[in-house]
């Protein structure tokens, strides 16, 4: 039996620092893990990828937009997700579903019902067993990404350019998804230091980690 661990939250959080260190310590656990991201994943999903985030593509109208992440999200499951736990593995996932509900439903506010049956046809029903959700304000997330864009080291792209409203009502939505489903969600402060951030994480899985060993992959 597969273990699905997804990752969400703001780009500044540290989603891709936490994903390394965890990766790393599942595999000494013994866990056969592949990581991977949305949108992406696959050479379609990153051809995708390429037309969501350039920002010349201002009159992308926001169904669109998520019809694009529900492609890209597709692919990755039967390609390259569902495989991979049906051999036992862990795949841990920069972004998944959730995504979609936080900054299209929430952000862009297109009806929650829609995006939740589509996803739902989009993953043939996959839903991780544990959801880590870094938390961290709106501005210091902004902030982040500024500073590393102009230090050349991350990209400023379509969803970075939003209003601060924007990010405002995804990071609401966020909340309100992971105390709506407390049992799977796990909310980290992402305003601690790198290390400290980590260990939560790894405190918080041990504890979650027998009961999402029972968990069954739909």
């Amino acid at each position: 039996m597969g273990l699905f661990i997804t990752f969400e939250g703001p780009d500044g959080s540290g989603k891709t620092t936490q994903i390394k260190l965890l990766a790393d310590y599942l595999r000494e656990m013994g866990h056969d893990v592949l990581l991977t991201r949305e949108p992406g994943g696959t050479p379609i999903g990153d051809q995708i990828r390429g037309v969501l985030h350039d920002i010349k593509n201002v009159e992308m109208t926001s169904v669109s937009e998520f019809l694009l992440y529900s492609a890209s999200r597709a692919q990755l499951v039967r390609q390259v997700i569902k495989p991979h736990l049906a051999r036992g593995g862990t795949v841990v996932s920069d972004r998944f579903a959730d995504s979609s509900m936080a900054y299209q439903g929430y952000g862009r506010q297109l009806d929650l019902d829609t995006i939740g049956s589509t996803t739902q046809f989009a993953t043939d029903g996959l839903t991780p067993h544990l959801t880590i959700y870094l938390d961290l304000p709106v501005d210091v997330g902004i902030r982040r990404k500024q500073t590393a864009h102009a230090a050349q080291s991350g990209e400023l792209n379509r969803l970075d350019r939003q209003t601060i409203d924007f990010h405002h009502r995804v990071r609401d939505g966020y909340l309100k998804m992971a105390q709506a489903e407390r049992h799977r969600w796990m909310v980290i402060d992402a305003m601690q230091a790198i290390d400290d951030t980590q260990r939560a994480i790894r405190e918080r899985l041990e504890t979650a980690l027998p009961e999402v060993r029972k968990a069954t992959i739909r």
